[in-house]
């Protein structure tokens, strides 16, 4: 008798992943269904690009999510101007993206536009 094979097991840093462009589409669909505008304004790399969703919640109300790494490697969405005063943040949020593409040419942009601030981010 032969033993079992061994289970593949996979930290954070080497779990599976979709292609980039199939979930970026998933969201984009999923915010139509639900009556949101979504488009997608600059496209990465279609395998691993990263990605950043400028949300739209009304006039002066705008958000950034970008994908980073927890201390523990795991994929969250965190926002890096969370606690700035909306006071010009869409200036500085397109300042950033700016910089950003200029740096990493791989990186998606996808823009939001939700009254109720739902972002469709899995």
């Amino acid at each position: 008798m032969t033993a079992p094979a061994p289970r593949a097991s996979f930290d954070a840093m080497t779990e599976p992943r979709v292609k980039t462009e199939i979930r970026v589409s998933a969201q984009v669909r999923r915010a139509h269904s639900a009556g949101a505008f979504a488009t997608i304004v600059r496209r990465g790399d279609a395998d691993a690009g990263a990605v950043a969703v400028k949300l739209y919640q009304g006039p002066g109300a705008v958000k950034l999510f970008i994908q980073s790494r927890d201390l523990d490697g795991a994929m969250i969405w965190r926002e890096p101007f969370e606690d700035e005063a909306s006071d010009g943040i869409e200036a500085k949020i397109d300042r950033w993206l700016e910089k950003e593409t200029s740096i990493d040419p791989d990186l998606w942009i996808v823009e939001i536009e939700d009254r109720d601030g739902r972002t469709f981010l899995d």
